[in-house]
């Protein structure tokens, strides 16, 4: 007999009873939610005042694939009724967390998200990949630089063709190597808290355009 964690894949359990808790937006209220893996699930510790002082809602889980979030996008998103999402994710579809993937299947989950998200009139915000040289979990991934380049590319595509706003952290964050520049981690792949503070940053001035 499976046990309930290995039957509940995409983790939908992790913010069930936060959910609940938030209930609907009140009148006039603003509201956004991340939607993410680790580097979004550990903003809120490394970096917890961006999302107290703002009120803004993390939903990010740790080792999380694009596939898992898509499974999740509703209740973790769409039934909280935000005004903004913001959506970043992709680089554990790279190291293979869940399996071999490509840039299409990481975008194709990725576009599908901002289509619900659209269908639900939720303003979407595209997030880039940060850079990573390598997954030191995952070394045997070939070149990941690339790997994120097209990704990014193509989320900045979609979002220009699908007037949505795309977030560039890559460019403000990146080193010679194509990595995450020392300054803004601890291991290569997820910010420190450095790099969580450029990162508010860099989504402010995307979020305090959209909600004004």
């Amino acid at each position: 007999m499976e046990d309930s964690k290995s039957l509940d894949w995409a983790n939908l359990a992790r913010y069930e009873d936060d959910n609940l808790k938030v209930g609907l937006p009140k009148k006039d209220e603003r509201s956004v939610v991340f939607m993410g893996d680790s580097i979004t699930e550990e903003w809120s510790n490394l970096y917890p005042e961006y999302f107290t002082e703002k009120g803004y809602m993390n939903r990010g889980i740790g080792g999380q694939t694009t596939p898992q979030m898509l499974i999740r996008f509703k209740p973790d998103v769409i039934d909280l009724k935000p005004e903004i999402v913001v959506i970043l994710a992709g680089t554990n579809d790279i190291a293979g967390n869940t399996g071999p993937s490509n840039a299409k299947m990481i975008t194709d989950n990725i576009f599908s998200m901002a289509e619900i998200a659209k269908a639900y009139q939720v303003k979407v915000v595209l997030s880039s990949i940060l850079p990573v040289y390598e997954y030191d979990w995952a070394r045997e991934i070939k070149d990941p630089p690339s790997i994120i380049q097209a990704v990014n590319d193509a989320l900045k595509q979609y979002a220009i063709d699908q007037g949505l706003i795309y977030l560039d952290y890559f460019s403000s964050m990146v080193d010679e190597r194509q990595g995450l520049n020392s300054d803004y981690t601890f291991d290569g792949v997820h910010p420190n808290e450095s790099g969580y503070i450029l990162m508010s940053s860099l989504a402010e001035e995307v979020l305090s355009e959209l909600l004004n």
